[in-house]
């Protein structure tokens, strides 16, 4: 008995709702019509048709984008790269192009209450491969990106009008559970988005391309590819850069793979020291390949590994899982503690830091950060004197393994200014930065080697008047006493230049015959690749 009032209160509101969005669906008994007071001429309550009408509207739009999230989207080539393609709701409308982990590209293409999504999923690489194969095909990927695009919008058109169609009448069935009223929904949504496409065709504005707006770290793209109105306005010429550049990094690959193939004796540990790769992709496959080709055993990287050290390029790092060797990392100046953080967690990484000291490969390796960063490229604060700093703490690091007993056989910090000062506390310590390659014995017995850039100076290089040639070494240490006894320097034409050199260096006390030789090579291959003679 106490629950009858709020049941029949209950009753009443639900009646109300009832006669509001399906009046004739409940019958009531009819009331004597009231005859307005004066004051309700000018009454507040709003007219049942009009309500009637924003009920089902908000129904056709809700539908209408349930259906777009539900089966609104395609997959579609355009030219070598698989996308993506969906239509959103929005107030502006225009175009929206994600490139991840790069950032994303918005254009003022329409105006309309629905925007185009563009997702860039993955590069195929078997569509890569026969543009790399087939460089004439470059002079038709214009029309054939376009063929693709034009393909795919006529496709998520379709799919659209059948997601706004499906979803619209099938929430006015559940909401008015009569068919006549839920196909006068799904027409109503079939009409706007007719209009929608008809004021996005009459608004289109096809300059919209020479205006983007970036976002991530493609906010930077103005200064790395130009111009967008050059783009556009002198097409041919990028296109056959284009063409050249992938034809020039094709037989970049090319050159790897038909190094000199060294076969080192069986009691020499084989490390590949790599150094400022600075976000160049390229970088990856020549690592493999020398991974394979060698049988290294470790890869230590001196750092710079990447341009900005913004977590949207820590995707770039996934590839070290798969390069076939432990990777013994130490931060660059380019590289940020959320790179750090991000490749202490990624399989086969031992990231160094503050003298730390790992055991790999049968090698003790101890290493620390660049004490600055700068991504964008500014004067480090603190320079030289922050660096030295750094090294003293390395130094003190690697005293105290001597004196616990366990010495470090080689120490790895990224600024040449760091690593040397850890002469005398270790026989080998390599480093980076700057972009050259450095062998030099420092007095107190410690040999200095600094490596060239492994990336050819990364995505930036084809800024510079000459390319940048890539390097890296394979080291060659005794298995007993982890000396090195030589170490081969590799090094790579640049974008442009597709010629390949490994040389052989000596130690100058191995040279004496002070220890024993040095590995021997196996006959080389003929071709692009050169091998001079061994030089201290």
């Amino acid at each position: 008995m106490v629950r009858a009032p709020f049941r029949a209160a209950a009753d009443r509101v639900r009646h109300r709702l009832t006669q509001l969005v399906r009046p004739n669906s409940a019958k009531s008994p009819k009331r004597p019509a009231r005859r307005p007071a004066a004051g309700d001429l000018m009454g507040t309550a709003t007219p049942r048709p009009f309500v009637r009408a924003l009920a089902l509207l908000a129904v056709v739009v809700i539908g209408a984008w349930l259906g777009l999230l539900a089966v609104g989207s395609i997959r579609t080539p355009v030219g070598p790269m698989d996308t993506n393609m969906t239509l959103r709701p929005s107030l502006t409308g225009g175009s929206k192009i994600n490139v991840s982990p790069l950032g994303a590209l918005e254009l003022d293409s329409h105006i309309a209450p629905l925007r185009l999504d563009v997702n860039v999923d993955r590069l195929d690489p078997v569509r890569s491969q026969a543009l790399v194969d087939q460089p004439e095909r470059f002079s038709g990927l214009q029309d054939e990106v376009t063929r693709d695009v034009a393909a795919g919008t006529r496709e998520l058109a379709v799919r659209s009008c059948v997601a706004v169609i499906s979803g619209a009448t099938a929430l006015g069935l559940v909401v008015y559970r009569r068919p006549r009223r839920a196909l006068a929904a799904g027409g109503l949504a079939l009409t706007l988005l007719a209009a929608s496409g008809v004021s996005a065709y009459a608004t289109w504005n096809p300059k919209s391309v020479l205006e983007p707006k970036f976002s991530g770290l493609l906010s930077s793209a103005p200064s790395l590819v130009g111009d967008a109105r050059s783009i556009v306005t002198e097409f041919d010429i990028y296109q056959q850069e284009l063409a050249r550049l992938v034809t020039n990094v094709t037989r970049l690959y090319d050159a790897t793979s038909t190094l000199p193939v060294y076969q080192p004796d069986p009691g020499t540990i084989r490390a590949l020291h790599v150094s400022d790769i600075h976000l160049n992709p390229a970088a990856w496959h020549i690592i493999a390949s020398l991974v394979k080709q060698y049988e290294i055993d470790v890869i230590i990287d001196s750092g710079d590994t990447m341009d900005h050290g913004s977590a949207a390029e820590n995707g770039f790092l996934d590839p070290i899982r798969d390069l076939g060797a432990p990777y013994v990392w130490v931060r660059g100046n380019h590289d940020s503690k959320v790179t750090q953080a991000y490749l202490e967690k990624v399989r086969n990484v031992r990231v160094l830091d503050n003298g730390r000291t790992v055991d790999v490969a049968g090698l003790r390796i101890a290493g620390t950060g660049d004490a600055s960063f700068t991504p964008d490229r500014t004067k480090p604060v603190g320079g030289k004197a922050a660096a030295e700093l750094q090294g003293m703490r390395l130094a003190s690091a690697l005293r105290d393994q001597e004196q616990a007993g366990t010495p470090v056989d080689i120490a790895v910090a990224h600024d040449p200014n760091t690593a040397r000062q850890t002469d005398g506390t270790v026989p080998l310590v390599l480093a980076g930065h700057v972009h050259h390659r450095v062998n030099e014995q420092l007095k107190g017995g410690t040999r200095l080697k600094v490596e060239g850039s492994t990336g050819g100076g990364g995505l930036r290089a084809v800024q510079n008047d000459k390319p940048e040639k890539v390097r890296a070494s394979v080291l060659y240490l005794d298995r007993e006493t982890r000396r090195l006894q030589a170490w081969d320097e590799i090094t790579l034409g640049g974008l442009g230049l597709t010629t390949a050199e490994v040389s052989r260096h000596l130690p100058e006390e191995n040279l004496k015959g002070e220890s024993p030789a040095s590995p021997s090579p196996s006959p080389s291959p003929t071709g692009s690749a050169t091998r001079p003679t061994p030089s201290p």
